[in-house]
């Protein structure tokens, strides 16, 4: 099967290059021809959509003398003795063109030869609907407008692959019509928040997007360097302390539809840069906002989704979401409650709420309050349980330590978040106005960063002295705006709403750039290829295509021998034998032929840590001599010497999938095993991706599990963190059916 696989690529490959020679020979062609395949303008009267809607009532076998300039991407094209047809595709749809030897004349025929699919392609002629029904333009000119130099995917199997997708969304959205209608949606709902809030009687501003002062939410920011004021910025992280600035300036409505950026991980709903709107309404406070949330996602579910007044149900991920009616709101304390079979609350013995913790698998720290183990409870318990729109009110002070109290219960904060489907969607305040209590609070943001936390705020002086003026109740809100196009277009991922998600640098080879700029022509001097590779942000060889069949030289039994030869701690040899485990697990779904190959070099990547630990630029260098006196081959030295590229340049680099992987799950499997010795349990079985991304976020916990190189291991494999963390706690689980415990 890894022959065949190879074997396809290498053809297809070879194919679509053979593809790009011809189609930049048909340029020439044309060229030395006189003809211009990328011309300045064109001439484009109708489009396909309105020519359908126009003739719909145009009987079969018709000719009119209406003529139109249609232009398009060749989708079709096939011949037929003297006639042509060509379906060009627009952005409303697709168009026959219906050409006929004729009619277009010699020269236009000739230059049907020279097209290929892909090509943009202008026309002009008289509409008419064939014998067969199909209405289409009789052109009696074409014009080249584009010359298309690559094939597009195969048209019964598009374009699948999701990284590719991603990172080349100019092929996805000529491929994947649904992609395009996602993001017409986008379009759409941002432009209805915009109208919706502006009825409302709120004003549209723009704020600032590089901040001196890190403020605004608990977040690691970007920094730039600001050469004119030779200082460093932050790319802001939230838009709220200059929106409530301009409260206070009497602006009693506003709202900002913008980016945000937040230097952290990416999952299926987080990225590093995206889009939020914020809404501050002077006098108002959280049951303003609960009735502005429902109207405004009430409204979208009947324009974007075709809802009915008073029945606004959508369908999100199998779930039926019903938006319609007045929405609930609930205290977090009630979800908790429920969630573990008795009544808790703030006044509940915090012995207790730890014990509750505990029973359900919930780690806790000794300094938590009663507010922050009844947060967790809800948080791990409660959340994913919410279908139907929720207002999840009255959170505790210690978990929200910049929101308003409650004046009924101090320890209580005026906020809510709305969830649906598990998910948040926005975060409202009672705003905080006392000046006194805010500079407080930002004093406590910068204790705590001076005790380590990189993600607290600063001391915002201007702001205090804006409130020092008087700012009026308020209340805010913040929407994820990537979260609410989600939800309407019934999308899983967050890259499935950005038309360009982050993507980790795409290596670009030698030959890649040679094939771009050969038979180029500049008025200027250019550079060399060389020069050019030189300056690409990352530029390799061609990628080691993996051979049909990797022999480790050693067996799994001959490979814990080996293991256990040279360690004697328990830890070392379970975490050589989870990883081998692991491994296998995904060699299995990855590359089945090869997954003894797999096993072995999971068992071995840390054969020489136990004695050589205290030298991290020396790992896997003393395990290369041993592996080879055990009879290893050279795969199984390259393969287990590929972690640790990172500490030593002179290693090799990641590069076949399993080399990716194993990078990827090494440390994470440490992390894994950590966590779930911390369970009442002490199960893999009952882990999830949330608990595993809780553990992830604080750095506190299994310090020595080096998150960097996790994040790095999931971008090598193309994978979203999520996906790496689901994928790999599934791996521990199938390999431990009889001790699902990790680590001791």
């Amino acid at each position: 099967m890894a022959q065949e696989t190879n074997a396809a690529s290498a053809q297809g490959a070879a194919t679509a290059t053979d593809e790009r020679t011809m189609r930049r020979a048909r340029r020439q062609a044309l060229l030395d021809a006189g003809v211009n395949p990328y011309p300045i303008h064109a001439e484009v009267t109708a489009h396909a959509a309105e020519l359908e809607e126009r003739y719909a009532e145009l009987p079969d076998g018709t000719d009119t003398e209406d003529v139109v300039s249609v232009a398009g991407r060749i989708r079709a094209f096939r011949r037929q003795g003297k006639a042509a047809f060509i379906v060009l595709e627009d952005v409303s749809g697709q168009i026959q063109l219906f050409c006929r030897h004729d009619v277009l004349g010699e020269k236009g025929w000739e230059l049907l030869s020279q097209l290929d699919l892909g090509d943009i392609l202008g026309a002009t002629g008289a509409v008419l609907r064939t014998r067969r029904g199909q209405l289409s333009v009789s052109p009696t000119s074409l014009t080249v407008l584009s010359k298309s130099l690559r094939p597009l995917p195969e048209k019964f199997h598009g374009l699948t692959d999701r990284e590719v997708r991603y990172r080349q969304r100019y092929v996805d959205l000529i491929m994947n019509p649904e992609v395009r209608d996602v993001f017409r949606k986008r379009s759409q709902i941002v432009s209805l928040i915009r109208r919706y809030m502006e009825a409302d009687g709120y004003m549209e501003v723009e704020t600032p997007m590089m901040h001196a002062i890190l403020g605004g939410a608990n977040a690691k920011p970007f920094v730039t360097h600001f050469n004119a004021l030779d200082r460093d910025f932050y790319l802001r992280i939230a838009t709220e302390l200059p929106l409530k600035r301009l409260i206070v300036g009497g602006m009693e409505r506003v709202f900002e539809i913008g980016r945000n950026f937040r230097n952290e991980g990416m999952d299926l709903t987080h990225n590093p840069e995206f889009t939020s709107m914020e809404a501050y309404c002077a006098y108002s406070d959280l049951e303003g906002m609960k009735r502005l949330s429902e109207g405004l996602f009430k409204t979208i579910a009947r324009e974007v989704c075709g809802c009915e007044e008073g029945h606004e149900v959508i369908t999100y991920q199998g779930q039926e979401i019903d938006l319609s009616g007045t929405w609930a709101s609930r205290p977090l304390s009630e979800i908790a409650s429920e969630c573990v079979g008795e009544h808790v609350d703030m006044d509940t013995p915090i012995e207790h709420l730890r014990e509750l913790c505990e029973k359900n698998g919930i780690e806790v720290q000794p300094s938590w309050g009663a507010g922050k183990l009844l947060f967790e409870l809800y948080d791990e318990l409660g959340e994913k349980t919410i279908v139907n729109p929720t207002f999840v009110c009255d959170y505790p002070e210690e978990v929200s330590p910049l929101s308003k109290r409650k004046a009924e219960d101090p320890r209580l904060t005026d906020r809510f978040e709305l969830v649906i489907a598990g998910h948040e969607y926005a975060n409202a305040f009672s705003e905080l106005n006392d000046p006194v209590d805010q500079a407080g609070r930002f004093a406590e943001q910068v204790a705590a960063k001076g005790l380590g936390d990189d993600e607290a705020m600063g001391y915002d002086y201007d702001y205090v002295r804006a409130l020092e003026y008087g700012m009026p109740p308020a209340g805010g809100i913040g929407y994820g705006i990537d979260r609410m196009v989600m939800l309407f277009c019934d999308q899983a991922a967050i890259r499935d709403v950005l038309l360009f998600p982050a993507m980790k640098p795409e290596t670009v080879t030698r030959a890649d750039i040679q094939a771009q700029v050969e038979g180029a022509v500049t008025d200027n001097a250019a550079a060399s290829v060389d020069d050019i590779a030189a300056d690409a942000e990352k530029v390799t060889a061609a990628v080691v295509e993996a051979p049909a069949a990797l022999d480790a030289g050693l067996g799994r039994e001959a490979a814990l021998a080996l293991l256990a030869e040279h360690n004697k701690e328990e830890f070392h040899l379970e975490h050589g034998a989870t990883v081998g485990g692991v491994l296998r697990q995904f060699a299995l779904e990855m590359d089945p032929e090869n997954a003894d190959f797999w096993e072995v070099v999971g068992i071995l990547h840390d054969l020489d840590w136990e004695e050589h630990g205290d030298d991290p630029v020396g790992h896997t260098v003393y395990a290369a001599e041993w592996l080879r006196a055990a009879g290893g081959s050279d795969a199984l030295v390259r393969a287990v010497q590929s972690h640790n590229s990172d500490n030593n340049p002179d290693l090799p680099a990641p590069e076949l999938p399993m080399e990716k992987v194993l990078f990827a799950v090494d440390e994470l499997t440490g992390l894994i095993g950590a966590a779930v010795i911390m369970r009442p349990s002490k199960s893999v079985m009952d882990f999830e991706v949330k608990s595993l991304k809780k553990k992830f976020k604080d750095k506190r916990f299994a310090a020595g599990c080096d998150r960097e190189v996790i994040r790095k291991g999931a971008e090598l494999c193309g994978w979203e963190l999520d996906e790496l963390f689901s994928r790999t706690i599934d791996a521990m689980k199938a390999i431990a059916p009889d001790r699902d415990t990790f680590g001791k």
